[in-house]
């Protein structure tokens, strides 16, 4: 008894010494879904009422004991509750009670909350791509939006290929990019570490503030800023390798030997000499490595009462999946913003960029190369060169790739600069003048040197034979191109009962200016100039043979704007927009004035008193947009008033030869910018505790005064004009579910997909077109179309000759094993030819629709997201092997080529001299649809108790996988091929789009 009663003694006391003390609870507050730091949150004891706020790094410290319960409350964030037990340290993650129409959004030239919007503008967290390999932050953004189409390129600092909501030009596609208010034409100087968010605007009722800038759409980027509280300390690293995870399937040496000697037979010729061509070469294992990549990133933010201050530098390294392709860049951002009085502040944002550009090279010879060339001759200590049935059209690839390796020195600096004042007065007013610079500077040299390959069939001992340029060359190149920005904006904001208002009036100019200088020199006197860096300047070599050109132009505009936001009662919404543009680039001549203007409205349903009483939907708003947009993106041409002169016809005065030079067109005298009329209708949709958010749009947009070069009658010089029409119109439609499953335990899915339908409605006059190799641009036809035959099987007797049209396409008469072509015009005038008339549309490289999918979840401190990408309904055109003037290697495919009667409906027979089974066709065609694997990220977050061990605040790991698998159908490296406006999705050896491995972590102190 006396011992159990001191057993429960001993238990009572353990308990009160241990569990009924009060004690100092410490503990670190963040973000479920990004795991950043929340700062300010309340940490409240209920049995005591006590109460502490997290402070900067979202750390806090309240006194507690064993069976308290503390609740946990910020702004924005679903409450949560905890009872605590032995815990001393704590880490928890709040999940956002923010719904989308809580977002504050760039509108251009201001923001606002996306509730009160009428349009479709999209926003992405920096947090949502910063772990993504890449060093052009756009890259990150393939689907993830709606009606963003993000055509990606392998090459290592290359610009991704961007079009919004379809193709609205013959000119150019790119949109217009906004960095922190100034206007431009690309994010390649942005670290994606530096950004807090990204906008993509859509619609009219978003896009006619931009003026003659917003035909394209736009892309708006706000760089980070510190936060109020202490200084805090961020680092960032990641390094990985690049993989070519798919491979052209072409022939090997021996299946080559097979289909090449076949070949000469066909044409009646003796088979191949092999004897000095034993090689067994896969060109593309020689050419591709793996890629190193590196990115580094270090920022430091602090803020006061008074002042914010943040810091940060990058360095990336990233090398291409060819040896010796490296681009290298540092950049940095800085911004600082200081509140001298209640209602005064003024503040710049400063982004440099410095970038070592990599030395391209193309895949092009890896696909064309014969395989029984060896790769190198010990003996000679040269690469070998390729038979002579292809040696004047390629070369052995490693020559391009080593032998002049390292002869391009290519370096791109840029400061983009924006300052600002802002003034608040009389209550509701406040006065805001940015002044915004963009200065950049380039310069490239080039060096040709001379090179010697091993050619076994050269009679005699030195097999040794000089192949490319027999004399050394070089190159030199520098230019500059400024941006100069300034508006001045005139801001007012109301509640008034149950009336909002958001106002703004502005004034804005723009300087858009280019500069450019390049120079060449060839050797002279038998010296050849030195493979050198420190020589390969234009002053050395042969004076006589020195060329040299330079170029420059300045562009300017001015405009003014207004805009209002009007919300009643929360359920009428009602955007206006006003801009009128002029523009230097018609000073003299043409319209240098436009007007921009767009109108939205919406109805919130759910703000009804009616729909109050019940719970499933949070918010339902019915939205509608028409505007008016311009496009003065019209590629190089940025005065298209003033002509360049070309050399016309000489003139003989004596006996000097007088050269005479003309306008290159005649420009209409009431030349202007594309228009393009827009309009959208949709709903908005939050339900289900806002578990469930969707948006859904029709758009419609079309384009009119196309700026298009109309030939010119009888030989005379063409005209500039405003001729033409282009439709683009479609369905957008986005869904996300976000659950908190358990008290650890998060999930959120979500997609997005959109249409596409493109049309060209009128191009000139009837029958006009635009050619670009296979693509054809005309009226009743998408955009960039390709134009060709139609493949109709294959010829496999005489007899079906006999009975057929003639040919009419080049190569002779039809033989057995020749593509039979789809006769197009026999039923119009029983012709009985096979002929240019007979070609059609075979493909579009428009798809009839993209889309987006992802997964992601978190446990505890483990997080896991999947993204899927794809395209479908769209075609490529494969032409690298298409026009050729000597044996390429064989896809695997010839293998089933036709060879006798039955044996192929599809192949045709090999036979280099038969040009019409080489003519534009269906058989070049191939389905450009496909389903990615896009990314994968698993990542750790370290508990708060072990990382203040290490004297850290926050320590995260994470792995990355990118374009892990793609189910395609083309015989290409990728399905993913860009272009220009009129020429898109034409695989001419487009360039791997790797699969990108990085491990990476994330610390702050």
């Amino acid at each position: 008894m006396r011992t159990l009663f001191l057993l429960t003694f001993l238990t009572f006391w353990a308990y009160t010494a241990v569990y009924a003390q009060t004690r100092p609870i410490t503990g670190l507050v963040k973000d479920v879904a990004t795991h950043t730091p929340i700062s300010g949150a309340t940490v409240r004891v209920t049995r005591t009422g006590q109460a502490a706020q997290t402070d900067e790094l979202g750390q806090f410290t309240v006194q507690a004991r064993s069976g308290d319960e503390l609740q946990f409350n910020y702004v924005g964030y679903t409450p949560y509750t905890l009872v605590i037990r032995d815990q001393t340290a704590l880490e928890i993650a709040l999940t956002s009670a923010e719904t989308p129409m809580d977002e504050v959004v760039v509108i251009g030239y201001g923001t606002a909350q996306k509730r009160d919007l009428t349009g479709s503008i999209t926003q992405i967290k920096g947090s949502e791509i910063v772990d993504r390999p890449g060093t052009n932050p756009v890259a990150g953004l393939q689907g993830k939006v709606a009606g963003l189409q993000v055509t990606n390129s392998g090459r290592p600092g290359q610009e991704p290929d961007i079009r919004i909501r379809g193709t609205n030009s013959i000119n150019a596609v790119k949109p217009l990019y906004v960095v922190d208010g100034l206007l431009n034409d690309n994010i390649d100087f942005l670290n994606p570490s530096d950004i807090e968010n990204i906008e993509v605007l859509k619609d009219p009722s978003s896009l006619a503030i931009f003026g003659v800038r917003g035909a394209n759409g736009v892309i708006a980027v706000t760089t980070k800023r510190a936060r109020n509280g202490q200084l805090n300390f961020e680092f960032s690293s990641r390094i990985g390798i690049k993989d070519v995870n798919h491979r052209m399937k072409l022939a090997n040496a021996s299946l080559f030997k097979e289909l090449y000697d076949e070949q000469l037979f066909n044409q009646g010729n003796l088979g191949y000499d092999y004897t000095n061509w034993t090689g067994d070469t896969d060109w593309q294992d020689q050419i591709f490595r793996n890629g190193i990549i590196n990115y580094n990133n270090l920022s430091v933010a602090g803020a006061t009462e008074r002042n914010t201050f943040r810091l940060g530098v990058g360095y990336a390294h990233d090398e291409g999946i060819i040896a010796h392709e490296r681009h290298k860049q540092f950049t940095f951002n800085l911004s600082d913003e200081l509140r001298l009085t209640d209602n005064f502040r003024t503040g710049i944002v400063m982004n440099g960029y410095r970038a070592q550009l990599p030395q391209n090279r193309d895949v092009f010879g890896a696909i064309l190369a014969s395989p029984i060339a060896p790769v190198y001759n010990e003996a000679f200590g040269l690469y070998h060169s390729l038979p002579d049935f292809q040696r004047a059209q390629v070369n052995n690839p490693l020559v391009s790739i080593e032998d002049r390796k390292n002869t391009f020195i290519g370096t791109n600096y840029r400061i983009v600069t924006n300052g600002f004042a802002e003034i608040d007065f009389l209550e509701n007013f406040s006065f805001r003048a940015n002044l915004s610079a963009d200065y950049g500077f380039n310069q490239f040299r080039n060096y040709q040197g001379l090179v010697s390959v091993y050619n076994p069939d050269i009679p005699g001992d030195d097999k040794s034979e000089p192949i490319g340029n027999l004399l050394t060359s070089l190159s030199q190149e520098q230019n500059k191109h400024y941006k100069y920005q300034t508006d001045w904006l005139l801001n007012y904001k109301n509640q008034i009962n149950k009336h909002s208002i958001n106002a703004l009036a502005g004034y804005t100019t723009y300087l858009q200016g280019v500069e450019s200088v390049s120079a060449s020199r060839t050797q002279g006197r038998g010296m050849e100039i030195p493979n050198d860096p420190n020589q390969w300047y234009v002053g050395i070599g042969d004076p006589e043979t020195q060329t040299g050109n330079g170029t420059g132009s300045e562009f300017r505009t001015v405009s003014y704007m207004t805009r209002a936001l009007y919300n009643y009662d929360g359920k009428y919404l009602l955007n206006a927009s006003f801009r009128r543009d002029g523009s230097s680039a018609f000073a003299k001549g043409g319209r240098p004035w436009q007007n921009f203007y767009a109108v939205g409205g919406a109805y919130v349903l759910s703000n009804e008193a009616f729909m109050q009483n019940q719970s499933m939907i949070d918010n339902l708003k019915f939205k509608g947009s028409w505007g008016s947009l311009g496009n003065q993106n019209v590629g190089g041409n940025r005065y298209p008033m003033y002509p360049q002169l070309v050399a016309g016809n000489s003139a003989v005065f004596g006996d000097q030869l007088i050269p005479a030079y003309s306008p290159a067109y005649i420009p209409d005298p009431n030349l202007t910018w594309e228009i393009v009329s827009s309009w959208e209708a949709g709903f908005e949709l939050t339900a289900l505790s806002n578990r469930l958010n969707m948006e859904v749009v029709y758009y419609k947009k079309e384009t009119d005064g196309l700026l298009v070069t109309v030939p010119g009658l009888l030989g005379s010089v063409p005209g500039l004009s405003n001729q033409g029409k282009i439709e683009n119109k479609g369905l957008e439609a986005s869904a996300s579910w976000n659950q908190r499953l358990s008290e650890n335990w998060t999930f959120r899915a979500g997609g997005n997909i959109t249409t596409v339908k493109n049309t060209v409605k009128e191009l000139v006059r009837d029958g006009h077109e635009i050619i670009s190799g296979p693509s054809r641009t005309t009226a009743g036809y998408p955009i960039g179309y390709f134009f060709g035959h139609i493949h109709d099987g294959i010829f496999q007797t005489q007899t079906e000759i006999d009975q057929s049209p003639t040919n009419g396409l080049g190569g002779g008469p039809f033989i057995p094993g020749d593509i039979r072509y789809r006769n197009i015009t026999l039923s119009e005038d029983c012709n009985e030819v096979i002929d240019a008339n007979d070609r059609t549309m075979i493909g579009n490289p428009t798809p009839d629709f993209y889309y987006g999918l992802s997964l992601a979840t978190s446990y505890r401190r483990f997080d896991l997201s999947m993204e899927f990408q794809g395209v479908y309904g769209n075609e490529i055109m494969r032409t690298w092997n298409q026009n050729q003037f000597a044996t390429y290697n064989f896809l695997q495919d010839r293998a089933a080529r036709w060879n006798g009667p039955g044996t192929s409906n599809w192949e045709p027979i090999l036979h280099e001299g038969r040009a019409s089974n080489r003519v534009y066709s269906s058989y070049f065609v191939e389905d450009g649809s496909f389903f990615r694997l896009r990314d994968i990220t698993i990542a750790y977050t370290f508990p708060t108790a072990t990382v203040s061990r290490m004297r850290l605040t926050n320590l995260r790991l994470f792995f990355n996988a990118q374009n892990v698998k793609t189910w395609s159908n083309n015989t290409g490296f990728t399905p993913e091929i860009g272009g220009s406006a009129i020429s898109f999705g034409v695989d001419n050896g487009t360039y791997p789009v790797p699969a990108i491995y990085t491990f990476g972590l994330n610390l702050n102190f």
